[in-house]
């Protein structure tokens, strides 16, 4: 006995599968952790103001930043934070500490305002831009303005305590990705209007990534999918992002131009080098700021592009035959007769005055700035740079190249997620028992039972490894092709055992010949299948893929790392 476990632990295939086993498990990398994971943080919300970074995209699961406690009470479940954060009153400092560092914010009344069926009088600053020479150097200078106009009157309601801007799950004891199926989200199935090339298929899911990860969303998914029919298809998998988010950012192409009468002078991306983003550099306008009237605050937000020559000279061409408007309250010539009107997706957001001195100048740089309501300072100051940030971001991501139109939005709320886990491993584990129970009935001996049991949880960490290792999520498709991996697993290593006891029967004697002739039913079984699974790569918009992938992995590390393992132990136990 003693010679056979030595054959066995230094077989080289032997030693190969535990060498797999061994990388899996690191890769995987089980951990006891408690607390709940930062999913993504909300801009220019509490928990961004108070430093709370935004996890990096594609950070390892169990290497995310982990809320430990909230003013030195545990938080060990999603269930405890929002126990406590309900509780929280407006205008209250707290500290949230984190395995990565701790952070002070104060909590925030969360108002709704109601648009009444009145108007009032406002008075509004607005800068226009003047190209001054000083000491022989034309410069641009800002100068302000103000306008009275009118507005709607509004009521103010308060709804509590604002959200603080933590979007938060259970902390991950894996590096294994799960699937909205199991962790909650939204996926959304877009269609491309017109037939796109590979290369253009590529530069949309670039353009959109870019779109959502400047937008602050992340655990993002986008890649290309098709059909049978051959139609095309963009999957994009959000975990946390609701709906409404989605339909915003992606089913709407983010069209931005600038406009001089009817002439269109830069459009957002294609005539934009530079789009100023920092703190120093953007952000609300400390000229004009923010004012009150009535029961409303409004803040401008400011920031500045740098447009391309071409732009420039286009702007020129456009005002070049503008008149000069004559302000007789300064006794100058202020501004031009048409401003330029800034559209978003062919909706007019903001017109800028262009100031005098700018006619038939071809200027590169120019400050870009819109305005945002609210019933108090601080939600005008959010909703304003709210503006802000999706502007810039459709500035610098341009359009998308084609319109999108939505095929299907699932949304999957992490409590069914939950479920789906719950099922999913209990399955799994009546899967895997069901087939012990049989192969034990079947061959009544322990050390043919036991090695098929071993390779067969064998195969699934691999297979989980794998997974962690290349970052693929486990949804339920995939689970499903986990467990085609373990039955074609187990009907391999009955082969293997069943040609080899019962070779004498058929005059084959040779080891060699027994098991090369249970690798040749093997080989054919295998192709069979990943010949099989292909097809359904590509079918129901791609959201078979992960059965197949995972089921295609699952058979090929069977074929070639567990089942010749398995073999040799059957060699050396039965010979």
């Amino acid at each position: 006995m003693n010679q056979k476990i030595k054959k066995i632990f230094t077989n080289w295939r032997i030693i190969l599968l535990l060498v797999f086993i061994v990388i899996s498990l690191v890769a995987i990398h089980p951990v006891v952790s408690e607390g709940v994971a930062i999913r993504s943080v909300l801009t220019n919300s509490s928990a961004s103001i108070a430093g709370i970074p935004q996890p990096k995209p594609n950070v390892q699961p169990v290497s995310r930043e982990i809320i430990t406690s909230i003013n030195n009470v545990p938080i060990n479940s999603i269930e405890d934070y929002y126990d406590y954060v309900s509780a929280l009153s407006p205008n209250r400092t707290i500290q949230i500490k984190t395995t990565s560092d701790s952070y002070k914010l104060t909590t925030r009344e969360d108002i709704e305002t109601i648009e009444l069926n009145e108007t009032e009088q406002k008075t509004i600053t607005e800068i226009i831009q003047r190209n001054v020479t000083i000491n022989g150097t034309s410069q641009l200078i800002n100068e302000t303005i103000t306008k009275t106009i009118t507005v709607p009157k509004t009521k103010e309601i308060s709804k509590g305590t604002e959200d603080l801007g933590l979007r938060i799950y259970d902390a991950p004891k894996t590096n294994i990705r799960k699937g909205l199926d199991l962790q909650g989200g939204t996926r959304v199935v877009l269609q491309p209007e017109v037939k796109l090339s590979q290369f253009d298929i590529g530069t949309l899911i670039d353009n959109m990534k870019q779109r959502l990860n400047v937008f602050g969303l992340s655990d993002i998914v986008v890649r290309d999918a098709g059909d049978l029919s051959g139609n095309q298809f963009i999957v994009v998998e959000i975990a946390g992002a609701t709906e409404e988010e989605l339909r915003d950012l992606l089913a709407k192409q983010g069209k931005f131009e600038a406009k001089v009468g009817n002439a269109t002078v830069f459009k957002g991306g294609q005539d934009i080098i530079f789009v100023a983003r920092s703190a120093q550099e953007a952000g609300i306008d400390p000229v004009a700021g923010c004012s009150q009237s009535g029961s409303q605050w409004f803040c401008r937000f400011r920031f500045s592009i740098t447009l391309t020559q071409e732009a420039a000279q286009r702007q020129a061409d456009a005002t070049r035959n503008l008149e000069v408007i004559f302000d007789p309250d300064t006794g100058r010539s202020d501004y031009l007769s048409q401003p330029i009107e800034l559209f978003l997706d062919d909706v007019k957001v903001d017109e800028l005055n262009i100031g005098a001195d700018l006619r038939g100048e071809a200027v590169t740089q120019i400050a870009i700035s819109g305005s945002g309501s609210g019933p108090n300072q601080q939600q005008a100051i959010f909703n304003s740079l709210e503006s802000m940030k999706r502007l810039q971001t459709i500035l610098i991501t341009g359009s998308l190249p084609v319109k999108l139109n939505i095929v299907k939005i699932d949304a999957i709320s992490p409590v069914l997620g939950e479920e789906f886990v719950k099922n999913a491993i209990l399955m799994s584990l009546v899967a895997i028992t069901s087939v012990a129970i049989v192969v034990g009935i079947r061959y009544r001996k322990y050390t043919i039972a036991l090695p098929i049991l071993v390779t067969m949880i064998s195969e699934v960490v691999i297979l989980l490894g794998v997974a962690a290792i290349i970052g693929w999520n486990i949804d339920l498709a995939a689970i499903a092709g986990i467990i085609v991996a373990i039955g074609t697993g187990v009907d391999h290593q009955i082969i293997i055992t069943d040609e080899t006891l019962r070779g004498v029967t058929r005059n084959i004697y040779n080891w060699k010949e027994k098991i090369k002739r249970a690798f040749s039913i093997i080989m054919l079984a295998y192709l069979t299948v990943v010949v099989a699974m292909i097809p359904l790569i590509f079918a129901g918009a791609g959201l078979l893929k992960g059965f197949a992938i995972t089921t295609i992995i699952g058979v090929t590390v069977g074929v070639f790392i567990t089942r010749p393992a398995y073999s040799n132990f059957i060699e050396i136990m039965l010979k």
